[in-house]
């Protein structure tokens, strides 16, 4: 099953929550439901309020639903083949700016395991932790603190919920410093469960307060002007970085950075995607 905009697919949460997501449970692991949902979520061309939102966090939050947010295209491929080969009903969120990108993807059938993050990219000076098309404006991002002498490590998640937080906990363990770039809302969004979670469990480690860059909390512009002030980016990453770190710089847009959209770079996910 498919919808085009995660924004219609509200009009099925008694099905979604109350029914498929309880089944398994209500019934004593007697009863399954192999039902695969792929939705597209994100910022669109002026469709506004009600046809670009980021609901993530609102599947996520939902026990007996699994919510996959794929960022490569090889990820996208393994991740709907697990799901699809699950028992429980699965949200599958597709940002619609992903649909953008290419990458190597393997022809024969393969899974990637659901619940697993990856480590995107290595670095030691901070852990920025990402949900789908944030990985792309995380690794722009880890580019411009480069310029600055900063290492910053990128772990695309992949798999909101179930989530096994192991490499999240060993990357912040190494650079004692997280931020984490989610597409959703600020308030009770995903990125605050990620910056609960380390705390609650490494706060021993971490040299600062971790951080969180999200869309702020308010409806999404249908103005392109607008729009430009709403949507988080690699810009809001890099700068947030140098806060934490005690930087005074600050790194300004380039000139050919007013277009909607950063150029992606050629995602061949044989190197560091």
């Amino acid at each position: 099953m498919t919808h085009q905009r995660v924004d219609f697919a509200l009009l099925t949460v008694e099905q979604l929550f109350n029914q498929a997501a309880k089944w398994h449970y209500m019934f004593g692991g007697k009863t399954s439901v192999p039902l695969v949902i792929r939705m597209i979520i994100g910022r669109g061309w002026g469709q506004g309020p009600q046809h670009s939102q980021s609901l993530q966090a609102l599947f996520a939050h939902i026990p007996g639903l699994i919510t996959v947010m794929p960022t490569t295209p090889h990820d996208a491929k393994g991740l709907l083949v697990a799901a699809v080969r699950n028992n429980n009903p699965v949200i599958f969120l597709e940002h619609r700016w992903l649909y953008n990108i290419s990458g190597e993807v393997p022809e024969e059938i393969y899974e990637v395991p659901l619940s697993e993050p990856r480590v995107a990219r290595e670095g030691t000076d901070i852990t920025i932790v990402s949900t789908s098309y944030m990985t792309l404006e995380a690794f722009h991002a880890q580019e411009m603190l480069q310029q600055h002498g900063i290492s910053a490590e990128v772990i695309d998640v992949r798999t909101l919920a179930p989530m096994n937080p192991d490499a999240l906990f060993k990357s912040v363990k190494k650079t004692g410093r997280l931020l984490v770039a989610d597409s959703g809302t600020k308030t009770c969004g995903y990125a605050a469960e990620i910056v609960a979670l380390v705390c609650e469990q490494m706060s021993g480690d971490l040299k600062c307060p971790p951080a969180r860059v999200t869309a702020p909390d308010s409806p999404c512009p249908t103005s392109h002007s607008l729009s430009q002030y709403y949507y988080p980016r690699a810009l809001d990453i890099a700068n947030r970085v140098l806060k934490m770190l005690g930087r005074s710089e600050q790194i300004s847009p380039l000139p050919n950075e007013t277009s909607m959209m950063l150029d992606i770079p050629d995602p061949s996910f044989k190197g560091p995607f």
